[in-house]
């Protein structure tokens, strides 16, 4: 019992004091990071949803993600009851696509590292990997694009189907995603993230529309600010 006792005691009193000056350090590293990686991946990624919103949010990641690694390892109380902690919380934020997840795990990666201490690794680790994003963004052969939000609505007995509209958008652009779909026994509205070459693209697939059904209304707005 006089072991148990002493042990308990051990997991309640037995911490480390985080220095401030450490703390301000990792916080300096982490934003420039996060900078960094902001700046590479609305220049580099693919995706088709809105990259600066997404972007803006990686110093937050990264450094509540230190923050939490700062606390936690200086009280091994406190490292058992993260355990406890995080099991009831969940992410619930849709993640739209692959690349946007992987860049969500580097943003944590960041934190981790600096929140460990670790500065050396994290720094080399976080500027090789984000050499090879740019040196695959240079290599790749470059193409005039842009991404815009496209709407296709109809009324009356004419409004064409979900299904005409999502086939005439796979054929008249490389990259597209549903994103909204609203119908009912007067109108349908549908939504899409769209990425065209060229301006004629839009007025080629509101042509093609038209030939489908004449009762649309097409609206295209641009998707690089969202």
């Amino acid at each position: 019992m006089d072991k148990w006792n002493l042990f308990q005691r051990f997991l309640i009193t037995e911490s480390s004091q985080i220095s401030i000056v450490d703390f301000l350090i990792n916080t300096g590293i982490v934003l420039i990071l996060s900078l960094v990686l902001e700046f590479t991946y609305t220049r580099c990624a693919k995706s088709l949803s809105g990259r600066k919103t997404f972007a803006a949010n990686f110093f937050l990641v990264a450094f509540t993600t230190m923050l939490i690694i700062s606390i936690v390892k200086s009280s091994l109380a406190l490292s058992l009851g993260l355990v406890g902690a995080l099991s009831i919380v969940r992410f619930r934020s849709a993640i739209k696509e692959p690349e946007e997840l992987a860049y969500l795990f580097l943003t944590i990666s960041i934190g981790l590292g600096m929140g460990a201490n670790q500065r050396l690794v994290t720094i080399v680790g976080a500027f090789v990997l984000l050499g090879i994003i740019w040196i695959r963004h240079f290599s790749t052969p470059k193409r005039s694009r842009q991404n815009l939000y496209l709407t296709v609505s109809g009324a009356g007995e004419g409004k064409p189907t979900l299904e005409s509209v999502d086939e005439v958008v796979k054929n008249s652009f490389k990259a597209s995603k549903l994103v909204r779909y609203d119908e009912t026994s007067d109108n349908i509205e549908t939504a899409f993230w769209i990425e065209i070459k060229n301006p004629d693209d839009l007025q080629n697939f509101k042509n093609k529309l038209t030939a489908v059904s004449s009762e649309v209304r097409v609206s295209f707005v641009d998707n690089n600010s969202f």
